[in-house]
Order: structure tokens, then C-alpha cells, then sequence
């Protein structure tokens, strides 16, 4: 692995995230979107913030092989906003209140609802019943607003249109269809006896939650610098995006666990109240004994789990490797994820494809 220059590589993915952003918040977008309650909806997790991973990546491929990737700033911000439709949703399905620090979009609206804002003041049930219906709507705005930017890659940039054809037909029928098979088995997950499971049933439910869009992200930056020249190379670079996606998810679980709040912008232990079927947990529940995993199931989806019980599931976690095994597991995706750069030409861009791949297992964010 290269060596990682933390502020080097931040200032890299800030001029990105710059980019990106002042892309989705042109006032000729956002006017669209009406009444007021959906305007806020719609923008509020960019105006939150956010890491910009998928952008970044997807302007790196481009980039690492002779594209230039200003010409890629209208799929990086489609796949952005893609990305967050399925946050807005996947924060209702989990219950979350909490999104890079501060409210959920459901709970936004609820909030609006209660105090005024939306125009009239509701309570209880109906405000909550309020939040989740602007936030479905939201989420559908948001796909049809991702959809449309992808066609500005050649309306605006010129860039062949049988390329960005070709991408919004990937994006919105294989990468929607995997990305929704990935939400409903961790759903149906959760439901299931975790000895039922196996670790590569688990993997491949996090690769088509999370993967999909990050080799996605590395198709579509490179098929934009190359057109449809040298499919061999795509495929190298959509590889190594795949494996780094897989192994964000897994270190998303690890931090679920021992990050910091204020840093990860929602609460640690969530997955457990959850009843989340991680790698962390079937390992530590293979490892544990017959008292140690009635104790983890007694906690494990439980909404109203005490912090205190939060606290000693996690300490179980640790105790029984289940922590570990995910990490090692990680960096190996990692390294072979590395093996799919050797056939792109050495340039900056190469350099910052590594370097991104390192952050996906040392963030702390």
C-alpha cells in the first residue's frame, strides 16, 4: 500500500466535494423543487455535508486513465444525489432520527410540521406520519433528479451519448435493482436465526447494499475518460472500486461500534438496536458460549436496549474477535483491490485511487 498523506489526500477530496456541491446547488435545480418543505428536504443531507466518496472515486477513475475529470462533474453529482435518495429512505426503514449530526430527513419534516413551519402545526402520529411521507417523496425526487444530471454528461460536456446512455441505463436498472436486493436481505436479515446465515451470505449482502454503486462509480469515471475504448481497463478499475466498496461497508459496521458520535454523526450501537446481521456479530456469535449468545440475542434488535447493555455487547464483540476478523477482512479487500490498478498508467490520479482505497479502512468517519 502507498503511504497515506492525510491532509495532501483531504485536500484532494474537499476540492471534490467543492466541486460537486456547488454543481447539485445551482439555483436552476433547486428552484425546482417546491413546495418549501421539499426544497429543504431534497437538499438538506448535501447542505449536511458528507465525505463525497462516490464523486471523488468516480473523478479519480476518470482521471487515472487520461480523462479529464471536469468533463465526469454532472455524473459525480448524479451519483451523489443517487446515494442520497437511498439514504433518505434507508434512514425510515431503520428508524434513524440522526444523519451526519442532525436530523434525519423524516424527523425533519416531522419537526417542521410540529413547529410551524410547513404552514399548520401537527402532532404525535400525524406529525410522524407527515415526516415519512415528504420523505418518500423526496427520495422519489431525488432518483429522477440524479437520472436527469447524468444526461447533462453530454447535453453540457459533450461526451458521447451512446457512453452516458449506456450509464444511466446501468445506474437505474442493474446498480437500483442490486442496491434494493441488498436493503431487503439486510432487512430479511434481521429476521433470521444468525445460524442460518453464513459470513459470504453476510458479504454479499453488504456488496449489493454498498459495492455496487462504488464499482459503478469506478465503471462510469472510467467509460467517461475512455469512451468505449479498452473495456479491459473499465473492468480493472470497476473491480477495484467493487472490492473498496465491500470493504467501506465493513469498516461502516466497525465504526458503528467503536467510533465517536460527533465524528460518525449518528449513534454508536445503533446496528444492535437494529438487529443488524454483521460479520462483527456472526463472528463474536460462533465464538461465544451457549450463555454469551442468549445474552448478544437478548440485545441484539431490541429498540429499547439500555446503553449500559449497548456497552457490554460491544465489549462481547471485542472480547470474542469479531472486530478483528472484520478488520483483517477489510484490509484484504483492500489489497486486492490494489491488484486491479497495476494496468493504469502511473499519474497523479493513480496515486489518489490508492490513497482513497487506504482512507475506506483508516477513516474515522
Amino acid at each position: 500500500m502507498t503511504s497515506f498523506d492525510n491532509k495532501a489526500f483531504f485536500q484532494e477530496l474537499e476540492k471534490r466535494q467543492d466541486w460537486v456541491n456547488e454543481y447539485i446547488l445551482q439555483p436552476r435545480f433547486v428552484n425546482r423543487f417546491q413546495p418549501e418543505d421539499v426544497q429543504s428536504a431534497v437538499t438538506a443531507y448535501i447542505r449536511y455535508g458528507g465525505k463525497r466518496l462516490r464523486p471523488a472515486i468516480l473523478m479519480f477513475s476518470c482521471g487515472a486513465v487520461g480523462g479529464d475529470e471536469k468533463r465526469a462533474i454532472p455524473a459525480a453529482a448524479a451519483v451523489e444525489i443517487f446515494h442520497t435518495w437511498t439514504l433518505v429512505h434507508d434512514d425510515i426503514i431503520d428508524r434513524d432520527s440522526i444523519r451526519r449530526g442532525s436530523p434525519t430527513v423524516h424527523v425533519l419534516q416531522a419537526n417542521r410540521s410540529r413547529d410551524g413551519r410547513s404552514g399548520f402545526k401537527l402532532e404525535n402520529a400525524e406529525a410522524q406520519h407527515y415526516g415519512i411521507s415528504i420523505s418518500i417523496l423526496t427520495g422519489d425526487i431525488q432518483h429522477g433528479w440524479g437520472i436527469s444530471m447524468m444526461t447533462e454528461l453530454t447535453s453540457r460536456n459533450g461526451i458521447d451519448p451512446q457512453v452516458t446512455l449506456d450509464l444511466i441505463d446501468e445506474l437505474d436498472t442493474k446498480v437500483l435493482n442490486t442496491l434494493v436486493e441488498g436493503e431487503v436481505l439486510d432487512i430479511q436479515f434481521s429476521y433470521r436465526d444468525i445460524d442460518s446465515l453464513t459470513p459470504e451470505m453476510i458479504e454479499d449482502m453488504l456488496w449489493k447494499k454498498t459495492g455496487a454503486l462504488y464499482e459503478f462509480c469506478g465503471r462510469a469515471g472510467a467509460s467517461i475518460g475512455l469512451g468505449e475504448k479498452d473495456r479491459e481497463l473499465i473492468d480493472e478499475v470497476s473491480s477495484f472500486a467493487s472490492k473498496c466498496g465491500t470493504a467501506f461497508q465493513l469498516q461502516d459496521d466497525i465504526l458503528g461500534l467503536i467510533g465517536k458520535q460527533t465524528a460518525l454523526g449518528k449513534p454508536i450501537g445503533s446496528d444492535l438496536r437494529e438487529g443488524k446481521r454483521t460479520l462483527i456479530v456472526y463472528d463474536a456469535y460462533q465464538n461465544s458460549t451457549d450463555a454469551e449468545k442468549e445474552k448478544l440475542m437478548s440485545v441484539l434488535g431490541n429498540p429499547n436496549a439500555a446503553e449500559w447493555e449497548i456497552q457490554e455487547i460491544i465489549g462481547l464483540l471485542k472480547k470474542k474477535g469479531g472486530i478483528d476478523e472484520v478488520k483483517a477482512r477489510a484490509q484484504e479487500l483492500i489489497k486486492q483491490a490494489m491488484g486491479h490498478l497495476a494496468r493504469l498508467p502511473d499519474n497523479h490520479y493513480k496515486k489518489l485511487l490508492a490513497q482513497w482505497a487506504e482512507f475506506m479502512i483508516l477513516r474515522e468517519f
